[in-house]
């Protein structure tokens, strides 16, 4: 399954910059959900509040994912991201549900599997993906919470490496054809997920394994520190389909650092900036329409070949990214090659 995926998509990437999808959180926000849609009959009598789980909908509203899912398909995604950013063990023990990880991801595998499969149906001349998503986690292996003491870690690397393997394996149990280790924002972390993925490929075979780190800020570098460049060179042992950026950033500001992935990298450069900056409220203000007009410079600059959306994307965004890719060539990813 994995090698044919493998092939298939780099067959598509040669001729065509591919689509992924927008934000799920965003969409779940336009549904007005109580405690008893996260809680559903599963969770009733759950101890803690779990309202903000989104990664529970997955259970207790599969018909929310899949439609969610499918609104993006319908605008052209060639790929649905998996509703599981913070189904790993260490993030789910916010909400004291680490004993439900396999089921909240093999189910928001199943949700993307199935609205996958309806529309590569619908469209068999372009197939539809799977991509599992694993987020960083809400611990930091490089960092101390606690000033006085540098040397304090509240998570160890193999903890790490552990839960990105459990959220992996039952992602692939429920369907997902691609693994993601996205919106990294600590390098160890992400060394982390590698090492889990090795050990993936050891029981499913070539899983193809897309990075995608975050800068944070205005200084060019990850929460830990690194650089684009840096970033790249701490990943390319992986074995990937692509690196790229996503998160925190928007087009605007994500350009600079994803040329620099463009100029150095040797697989595929994805980008799926946020709708530009939060205003005072949290929330996202750029249009379709502006967000486009901006990353033409990524498409018309040939830096992409992978494109979407983060926080406060819609299926109309992604819309208006679709129109876009749909002019221009792809990154060309052999100009790198050694």
């Amino acid at each position: 399954m994995s090698t044919s995926t493998k092939l298939q998509l780099n067959e598509i990437l040669k001729n065509r910059i591919m689509l992924l999808d927008g934000a799920m959180g965003t969409m779940i926000q336009r549904h007005t959900l109580s405690e008893e849609d996260f809680r559903g009959e599963h969770f009733a009598d759950h101890p803690s509040p779990l309202k903000g789980d989104n990664d529970l909908l997955a259970i207790t509203r599969p018909d929310i994912i899949q439609s969610i899912h499918e609104a993006y398909f319908e605008v052209g995604s060639d790929f649905a991201t998996t509703n599981s950013f913070n189904a790993t063990t260490i993030a789910q023990a916010d909400y004291d549900m680490q004993a439900h990880v396999y089921d909240i991801n093999y189910c928001a595998a199943q949700c993307a599997r199935k609205a996958a499969d309806i529309w590569t149906a619908k469209t068999p001349d372009k197939p539809r993906f799977v991509i599992g998503a694993l987020g960083p986690t809400n611990r930091t292996a490089s960092l101390s919470p606690d000033v006085n003491d540098p040397g304090k870690r509240l998570v160890t690397f193999d903890e790490l490496r552990q839960a990105y393997y459990d959220a992996a394996d039952a992602l692939l149990e429920g369907g997902a054809d691609i693994l993601m280790i996205e919106t990294v924002f600590d390098t160890l972390n992400a060394k982390a997920g590698l090492f889990a993925m090795e050990e993936i490929r050891e029981k499913w075979g070539d899983i193809p394994v897309m990075v995608s780190g975050t800068i944070t800020d205005a200084s060019g570098r990850t929460l830990s520190g690194q650089t684009a460049e840096a970033f790249w060179i701490s990943m390319m042992h992986g074995d990937l389909l692509s690196i790229g950026l996503n998160c925190a950033l928007g087009a605007n500001e994500m350009l600079p650092y994803i040329k620099r992935l463009d100029a150095i990298a040797d697989v595929k450069v994805s980008a799926h900036p946020n709708a530009g900056l939060p205003n005072e409220f949290g929330e996202y203000d750029e249009t379709p329409e502006q967000m486009a007009a901006q990353i033409e410079l990524f498409v018309k600059g040939g830096h992409l070949n992978i494109l979407g959306g983060c926080c406060g994307t819609t299926p109309e965004h992604i819309a208006a990214l679709n129109e876009l890719a749909n002019q221009y060539a792809p990154r060309n990813v052999d100009k790198n090659a050694e």
